[in-house]
C-alpha cells in the first residue's frame, strides 16, 4: 500500500468526531518507529508501526490510549494497576461495537478476550499482565495480584464500556447499534454525526460532539467513584440522582423529589397511572388519550397498565399487552381523535366539545379521570385547549388527574413550571426537540406529589421498569430495587448538555431562529410540486411575564409526498419510509453521477396519516423539524459566525429536499437496490464496518 493511501486512512481515523471529543488536551504523535501498538505520557499519545501496518485499527488503538490517559490522570498511583484492565476492556467493547468483524493483530489478539460478559480468569491475566502495561512505562504500575484486581472489577464488568455501549443499554433493542450500519432503528448513532443534514428531532437525533462529551464525562464520574470504592449500584444511582436534580434545576422545581425518571415517554405513562391510581384511592380508572396513533407505539397499552413490549428497560422478559402486577384490569382506555377520518385536523370547538362530553360521562360513571392534554403530536397537534382543562380542573379538582403529554419537548421550560404548580403532571423527554438520545423520559410532579407519595406502596409490576432512586420516596415495603439504570442517565445527560447550550441563547434570539427556520420551511416545501404540507395550526400560547416565548413557534412541518407511479396518491406509509431510508442512505453506487447521492438526510420518520386517495390505506407523512441544535449550535460549527451558520443550515435543508426528488426520479432503481443507512458515506472512513 502506498505511504500516502496509510497517512491518509490514518488521519482520517484520528480525525473521527467521536474520537476527538474525548481527547482533552493531549496531543496525538505518529511514530513509524515506536514498537508497542501506542504509549501514553502526561499530556500526549503516540500511535506506533501497528497503526502504519493496520491503519484500520488506528481508531481501536486510540480509544485504548485515551481511556489509559484518562485513568492515569483520575486514579492514585496505588490504583493504577486497575487501569490495565479497565483500559483493555473498554478498547474491546469499542473495538466490538466499531467493527464486529475486523480481526484483531496478532501483537493484539488478547484483546478480545475482555470483551465478553465475564473477565478473564486470574491466571491468564497474570500472563497477560506484560502486555497490559507496555503502554504506559512510566506509570510506575508495580507487580500486583491480578485476582485481587479481578476481584474489585468483576461486579462493574458489565458497566466497563465506552458511553455509546453504555447509551444502548437500559431500554429496548430499538436502542442497539448495528455493527455493520454504526446506528439503530431509528437511524441514530450514539455517537456524533456531523457530515449528516439533521432536521429529525420529532422521532430521534444521532449526538451532536456536545452530547456525547456530556455522556461521556458523566461515564467517567461513574467509572471513577466506582474504582474509588463505591459499588457499582452505588455509582449508578448517584447518576440517576444527579440527572434528576438536573432536570428539577432545568424546569425550576423545588428538588430531585418532583422528578421521576423513566426510560422513554412511553415508560412515564406507568408512571402517570400509578399515581393516576393513588389519587382515585381505589375508585376505578379511565385513561383518555388525545390522538392515540399519534404518540408512542405502545402508549396506549402503557396506559392500561400493561406490558407494551416484550422486554422492559430494565433487561426482564414481559408478556405484551399483559397487565402489570398490581394494576387493576378495570381501568379503561378511551382514545379521541385529533383528525378527521380524510386526515384534515377536527376542528378545535368540536374536538373539545367531544372530550368535555367524555369526561362527564366518564365521572358519572364513578370513574376517576386521567385527561392527557397532547402538546404536541408527532405532526405538530396541540389539544385539548388551555381554557377546557382549566374549566375541568376547577369544577372537578379531585376527580381529575391532568397530564400533559410534552414529550416532544416543544414548551419552554418556564411554561412547562407553570403546568406544573397549577397541579397537572408533565412528561416529557431529552429525547425530541432537545436532540439527545433516544430513550429518556421524565414525570414532573406539582408541589403536593412527593408528599402524598410518601404515604403510598407502587404497584409491584413497576419494579419491571424503574428503580427506587428513579423516584421520591413511597411507602415501604417498595416493590422497587436499588440501583440505578446507567444507560438513561448517560442518554440524559448528552440531553441536559444540549439544553444548556440552548437556553444560554438569548430568548429573543431563540425566537428570531425558530422564525427563520418556520419561513424557510414553508418557502422550501412549496417550491416542490411533489410534496403537500400539511396544515399546521397556530399553537394558541399565552405570552409569560408579558413577553412572547419560543414554543409559540411551529417547529414541525409534515409533509405528503407524490408517488412516482401514480402522481395523484402520496406515497403510502411503507413507500414513505422507504424513502426515509434512502435520504439516510449514501445513494452514489446507484446514482454515481450526483453529488447529492452521498449526502446523509435523516427527517423524522414517517408517521400514517388517513388519505381519501388511498382507500383506507394511510399515507406517511415525514416530518422536516427544528430541534435545540438549530439555534444553540454545533462544536463541529465551531469558528463560523451565527449569520454563516444559520445560512448553512437552510442551505442543507435546501439540498434535503432535492435529494428527496433525486430520489422520486430513480425510485424504480433504488427500490430494486433497497440502499439501507450508514453512519457515515461510502467515502468518509476507510473501515469496512462503517460503510459495507
Amino acid at each position: 500500500m502506498l505511504a500516502e493511501k496509510v497517512t491518509d486512512d490514518l488521519f482520517s481515523a484520528l480525525d473521527r468526531p467521536d474520537l476527538q471529543s474525548l481527547s482533552d488536551k493531549s496531543v496525538f504523535n505518529l511514530s513509524p518507529r515506536l514498537t508497542q501498538a501506542f504509549t501514553v505520557s502526561a499530556d500526549s499519545i503516540t500511535l506506533g508501526a501497528l497503526a502504519f501496518e493496520r491503519p484500520d485499527m488506528a481508531p481501536t488503538l486510540l480509544r485504548y490510549a485515551l481511556e489509559w490517559s484518562f485513568l492515569l490522570q483520575e486514579l492514585p498511583v496505588r490504583d493504577r494497576p486497575l487501569a490495565a484492565i479497565v483500559a483493555a476492556r473498554v478498547a474491546a467493547r469499542f473495538h466490538l461495537l466499531d467493527c464486529e468483524t475486523l480481526a484483531l493483530p496478532v501483537d493484539l489478539g488478547w484483546l478480545g478476550e475482555f470483551a465478553g460478559e465475564h473477565p478473564p480468569c486470574a491466571e491468564r491475566v497474570t500472563a497477560l499482565w506484560p502486555f497490559l502495561t507496555q503502554f504506559c512505562p512510566q506509570a510506575s504500575l508495580s507487580p500486583v495480584e491480578p485476582a485481587l484486581l479481578l476481584a474489585r472489577l468483576a461486579p462493574l464488568w458489565p458497566w466497563l464500556a465506552p458511553s455509546e455501549d453504555l447509551m444502548a443499554d437500559g431500554g429496548d433493542e430499538r436502542l442497539v447499534i448495528d455493527p455493520a450500519t454504526g446506528l439503530n432503528r431509528y437511524g441514530c448513532s450514539h455517537r456524533p454525526r456531523p457530515w449528516a443534514v439533521t432536521f429529525s428531532s420529532s422521532t430521534a437525533s444521532s449526538l451532536s460532539e456536545r452530547g456525547y462529551l456530556g455522556a461521556e464525562t458523566a461515564r467517567r464520574k461513574f467509572l471513577i467513584e466506582a474504582l474509588k470504592g463505591a459499588s457499582a449500584q452505588q455509582a449508578c444511582e448517584s447518576a440517576c440522582l444527579s440527572v434528576r436534580d438536573g432536570l428539577a434545576a432545568l424546569y425550576g422545581l423545588e428538588g430531585r423529589d418532583h422528578v421521576v425518571l423513566a426510560a422513554s415517554g412511553t415508560d412515564c405513562e406507568l408512571a402517570v397511572l400509578a399515581i393516576g391510581l393513588r389519587r382515585a384511592g381505589g375508585a376505578p380508572v379511565v385513561n383518555i388519550l388525545i390522538a392515540p396513533d399519534e404518540t408512542g407505539s405502545g402508549v396506549p397499552l402503557a396506559a392500561q397498565g400493561r406490558h407494551f413490549a416484550s422486554g422492559t428497560a430494565l433487561g426482564t422478559q414481559a408478556d405484551k399487552a399483559e397487565f402489570l402486577t398490581g394494576f387493576p384490569t378495570a381501568t379503561r382506555l378511551v382514545g379521541i381523535d385529533i383528525r378527521h377520518p380524510d386526515g384534515s385536523p377536527r376542528d378545535e370547538a368540536e374536538r373539545d366539545e367531544a372530550i368535555r362530553c367524555c369526561v362527564w360521562e366518564q365521572l358519572a360513571l364513578g370513574r376517576h379521570v386521567i385527561l392527557h392534554q397532547l402538546d404536541m403530536s408527532k405532526t405538530g397537534l396541540v389539544g385539548p385547549r388551555a381554557e377546557l382543562i382549566d374549566s375541568l380542573m376547577e369544577a372537578y379538582p379531585d376527580q381529575i388527574t391532568i397530564v400533559v403529554d410534552a414529550c416532544q419537548a416543544r414548551l419552554a421550560p418556564e411554561r412547562i413550571n407553570a403546568l406544573v404548580r397549577k397541579g397537572m403532571l408533565v412528561m416529557t423527554t431529552g429525547s425530541k426537540f432537545l436532540t439527545g438520545p433516544p430513550f429518556c423520559g421524565a414525570v414532573l410532579l406539582p408541589r403536593t406529589e412527593p408528599g402524598a407519595l410518601a404515604g403510598y406502596t407502587l404497584p409491584g409490576g413497576l419494579s419491571a421498569y424503574f428503580n427506587r432512586c428513579d423516584w421520591p420516596a413511597t411507602r415501604p415495603p417498595t416493590p422497587l430495587r436499588r440501583g440505578g439504570n446507567l444507560g438513561l442517565a448517560l442518554r440524559w445527560k448528552a440531553a441536559l448538555a444540549e439544553s444548556a447550550a440552548f437556553t444560554s441563547v438569548p430568548p429573543k434570539r431563540i425566537s428570531d431562529i425558530l422564525r427563520r427556520f418556520e419561513t424557510n420551511a414553508h418557502d422550501v416545501i412549496d417550491l416542490h410540486p411533489a410534496l403537500t404540507l400539511l396544515p399546521v395550526p397556530a399553537l394558541e400560547r399565552s405570552n409569560l411575564g408579558g413577553q412572547e416565548v419560543w414554543d409559540v413557534i411551529p417547529t414541525v412541518f409534515s409533509f405528503l409526498v407524490q408517488d412516482p407511479k401514480t402522481p395523484e396518491k402520496p406515497l403510502a406509509l411503507e413507500k414513505a419510509r422507504a424513502l426515509h431510508r434512502w435520504l439516510n442512505s449514501d445513494l452514489s453506487p446507484w446514482i454515481a453521477a450526483s453529488p447529492l447521492a452521498e449526502l446523509l438526510c435523516h427527517l423524522g420518520q414517517p408517521v400514517p396519516v388517513p388519505h381519501p386517495a388511498l382507500g383506507g390505506e394511510n399515507a406517511g407523512a415525514l416530518r422536516l423539524c427544528a430541534g435545540a441544535r438549530l439555534v444553540s449550535g454545533e462544536p463541529s460549527h465551531a469558528g463560523m459566525t451565527d449569520t454563516v451558520r444559520l445560512a448553512r443550515e437552510f442551505a442543507d435543508m435546501r439540498r434535503v429536499f432535492d435529494k428527496l426528488s433525486l430520489i422520486l426520479r430513480h425510485w424504480d432503481l433504488l427500490e430494486a437496490a433497497g440502499p439501507v443507512p450508514r453512519y457515515a458515506p461510502h467515502s468518509h472512513f476507510s473501515r469496512k464496518s462503517l460503510v459495507s
